[in-house]
């Protein structure tokens, strides 16, 4: 399939950990929603596993994965996702937020983390799709909202922006084998009031979820894996109206909602 030349919507997708490989639900899931979406000329991917100020693009070229997990079985460490490198984009990037004094780094050791090519390979499993990742400059959600918005243009050149996180995020929380729709209340309290938030284009609202929101601080004890909502909120911004939640339930008692604009 050639890329679209259609304007491309954007996303916040629940990444997962490694053994989300092995839930054919969601794998299923997953490649349904891209099936769906237009083809596109690439994929920036601004993942909760990478944090680094000032801004930061990655590999342009193909480097190994960074496997930052632990305690998992061998295989997840043998896993690839050799998807081609975006220089172009990495320039486009560049100019849309660099500037005096806003220096956008890059890092061309810096491979794509699980955050990334896990969900990527689900997606668009013959990695075929050139990815550049973007460092999280921040876990302050205006700050990477306003980032968002510099990023929309993006969208008009057919590179499809995802935030990549997951909407509840506890560890101490995870229940591994629990059913799609077992949770504990907190998580399940939290994802209902993201829901209606979202559903309201309630901006404001979730960008203040530490205080508004039911167990906002017990859904997320630090902010990096729903700090890339924020991004996809900004560049999304224009077409709130039409966000809706594409994958929803429950992994390990954790709250995989995954949304779509445009």
């Amino acid at each position: 399939m050639e890329p679209t030349a259609a304007r491309m919507p954007v996303l916040y997708l629940s990444h997962g950990a490694p053994p989300l490989a092995d839930d054919p639900l969601w794998t299923g899931q997953l490649a349904s929603w891209a099936a769906d979406l237009p083809r596109p000329r690439a994929v920036l991917m601004v993942s909760a596993h990478w944090e680094s100020a000032p801004v930061a693009v990655g590999a342009t070229t193909d480097v190994p994965l960074v496997y930052d997990f632990y305690g998992f079985p061998e295989r997840y460490y043998r896993v690839t996702y050799p998807a081609p490198g975006a220089p172009w984009l990495a320039e486009r990037v560049r100019r849309l937020l660099g500037g005096p004094g806003a220096p956008v780094h890059t890092d061309e050791a810096r491979g794509l983390d699980h955050g990334a090519y896990v969900p990527l390979a689900e997606m668009y499993p013959h990695a075929d799709v050139p990815v550049l990742q973007l460092s999280l400059p921040t876990l302050a959600p205006e700050a990477l909202l306003r980032l968002g918005r510099r990023l929309a243009p993006l969208r008009d050149e057919g590179v499809l922006v995802v935030g990549s996180g997951f909407f509840t995020h506890n560890l101490q929380g995870l229940t591994w084998g629990s059913g799609v729709d077992e949770a504990p209340g907190w998580s399940r309290e939290f994802d209902h009031w993201g829901r209606e938030a979202l559903d309201r284009g309630d901006v404001d609202a979730l960008l203040d979820f530490e205080h508004r929101a039911p167990a906002g601080r017990i859904a997320h004890p630090r902010t990096e894996h729903f700090a890339p909502l924020f991004v996809a909120l900004g560049a999304g911004e224009s077409d709130l109206t039409t966000q809706r939640s594409v994958i929803d339930g429950y992994w390990g008692g954790l709250a995989k909602r995954s949304v779509q604009w445009g």
